[in-house]
């Protein structure tokens, strides 16, 4: 079956790479497009070519189901099973939120783990079946045949057509066990009670599913591509909460045991918090160098005036405040004053020489404004070509790029336009004379500056006249720059890892042992590690891991996998090294 799916889908556009992994029960077959391909589509056509090949494969094969989103987060409920051994409110008619999140349960049964489904069980007595001279497929057809619903035909008055149907479906175990399933030459009913013992009962559990090390049923709750997480978990929250509102009575509770939104929330406030004293730290430079409040705060306007415009050109390129527009903006904010206090300087140069104040904005800004312009181009020019690529890196920076350049082409429209018209109204020569705290403190500083320009000076002055050390010592620091490379001392990645506050522990027995095996090792394990004053909760799988990725998941039963949440960061060590330790022990 893999061999004839691989086929189909093998004739796509845009294919960078084909694998697949054939396993019992299961068939995976992942395709990776190039990078400027439009994934839904390349989607959409890898779901129309499967199809097309459905009479091809084997009659008792599910329909393949293709998708292109990673498994996010998992929502644990211990929930009672409704008629067809699924827990109720997960019916597919019961999502999220139709444009954001898949249809569950019944079309992704993967997204689901734990909980024993409902199954009658007909445990036949071949002697007994022997001495009533009946087959095990006599016994299957009737059993099968006698539960069916179908049309019988119609009534028809002059006022109302009533369609008639035939209700033939067992309704409990008794009728079941009932069922007629020959007569005897003397007249007596065989009925399947009489060869067979006949119990509803559960299937067994091939997936388990414990949260804190109680039993529960873990739904898996995954969002499209072109999703955003953060709108998907809002409205799983939302409809958790209507759930449980309507299942009050029975005194229905929800726990969401994992959801990754919340590190994506707390990474964007951490970068919204490093912006705010980013904008604070610059303003304490200005006041520091420029000598003058009124100075600060021209140049201080510039940050706003930029950052809130950038605003429209993100919405404009369709871009939204997620982790690399806000790591664009915190990064700007000190170049976002340069212009501004280039013009700034220049237009008081001006003023010094005893031209006005409208004068000398004009003549500095006509003076200096080709090289501000050449300033700012120059970081244009760096961050274009990676955001106008095609591949993997510039996907991930686009954003960051772009914003960049946007708010960094506004800071030298404000420089041009809203610093000389500020400066130009309300400008005005200081002098610093120390009649008040502040500007003694500034004087203080200018002295400070002065000690270390003059330091600065007198190492210039020993290298020049020492060309040959200078130039030797420069070169061996470089060469030892790349031995702290060479040498592990600093390490290199394509993405840091980070520190999401949970890790995963995974184990895997023989190959051939149970499902029951796995669980009682996995116990063990869920033991040690409760007792580690670090760890905060405890999400079990056993009989699935999720390993392949791509929201796939593949049941294995001498496999399980325990997500350990852990507590804040300042009460323990990174959670690598933690890792680490728990893995040593």
């Amino acid at each position: 079956m893999t061999k004839k799916i691989e086929d189909a889908v093998a004739s796509m556009e845009n294919i960078k790479k084909l694998t697949s992994k054939s396993s019992e029960s299961l068939s995976l077959v992942t395709v990776e497009l190039n990078n400027d391909a439009d994934e839904d589509i390349g989607l959409q056509d890898a779901q129309r070519k499967v199809n097309a090949i459905l009479a091809d494969l084997p009659g008792d094969a599910k329909p393949p189901s293709s998708t292109n989103s990673p498994r996010r987060s998992s929502d644990h409920d211990p929930l009672r099973h409704g008629e067809n051994g699924r827990p109720e409110i997960l019916r597919p008619d019961r999502q999220a939120h139709p444009a954001h999140a898949v249809p569950l349960a019944r079309r992704c049964p993967d997204l689901l783990i734990g909980g024993q489904e409902r199954e009658i069980q007909i445990n036949i007595d071949p002697k007994k079946l022997e001495a009533y001279k009946l087959s095990i497929m006599q016994v299957r057809q009737i059993v099968t045949n006698a539960n069916l619903d179908f049309p019988t035909g119609k009534v028809k008055t002059t006022d109302q057509q009533i369609l008639v149907r035939l209700a033939g479906k067992y309704k409990d175990v008794d009728q079941l066990r009932n069922l007629v399933l020959a007569t005897t030459g003397s007249g007596t009913q065989v009925r399947l009670g009489d060869v067979a013992d006949v119990q509803d009962a559960q299937k067994d559990a091939d997936r388990i599913a414990r949260v804190d090390r109680e039993s529960s049923i873990a739904l898996q709750v995954q969002k499209q591509s072109d999703a955003n997480a953060v709108t998907v978990s809002e409205e799983v929250h939302k409809a958790i909460s209507k759930i449980e509102a309507e299942y009050a009575a029975a005194g229905l509770k929800i726990k969401i045991a994992n959801d990754n939104s919340v590190f994506t929330l707390e990474s964007a406030d951490s970068v919204i918090h490093d912006l705010v004293i980013a904008v604070v730290l610059v303003a304490a430079v200005m006041m520091l160098f420029l000598h003058s409040i009124r100075n600060a705060i021209f140049v201080m306007i510039s940050i706003p005036a930029s950052l809130i415009a950038t605003f429209i050109g993100m919405k404009l390129m369709g871009f939204s405040l997620n982790l690399m527009s806000l790591l664009g903006l915190s990064l700007v904010v000190g170049i976002l004053v340069d212009d501004a206090i280039v013009v700034l300087e220049n237009i008081y140069r001006h003023m010094e020489m005893g031209k006005n104040k409208v004068r000398a904005a004009f003549d500095g800004v006509k003076e200096i404004g080709f090289t501000v312009t050449s300033i700012t181009l120059v970081i244009v020019v760096v961050f274009l070509p990676i955001s106008l690529t095609n591949e993997l890196v510039s996907k991930i920076l686009r954003e960051f790029c772009v914003v960049v350049m946007i708010s960094t082409m506004l800071s030298l429209l404000t420089s041009f336009t809203i610093v000389p018209l500020l400066a130009s109204r309300f400008g005005k020569l200081t002098h610093l004379t120390g009649k008040n705290i502040f500007e003694k403190f500034i004087l203080w500083f200018e002295r400070q500056l002065d000690k270390f320009t003059q330091w600065m000076t007198g190492m210039l002055k020993w290298a020049l006249a020492n060309k040959t050390i200078t130039l030797v010592g420069s070169l061996v620091l470089l060469i030892a720059s790349f031995q702290l490379v060479g040498r592990g001392y600093i390490g290199g990645e394509f993405i840091p890892k980070g520190d999401r506050g949970q890790f995963i522990v995974m184990l895997e027995m023989p190959k051939d042992a149970s499902i029951e095996q796995t669980n009682q090792a996995t116990l063990k394990a869920e033991a040690f590690l409760e007792k580690k004053a670090e760890v905060v909760s405890l999400i079990t799988t056993v009989g699935q891991t999720s390993e392949d990725g791509f929201g796939t998941s593949q049941s294995t039963a001498y496999k399980s996998e325990v997500t350990v949440q852990l507590v804040d960061l300042h009460q323990r060590e990174a959670a690598d090294i933690l890792a680490s330790k728990i893995k040593k022990s």
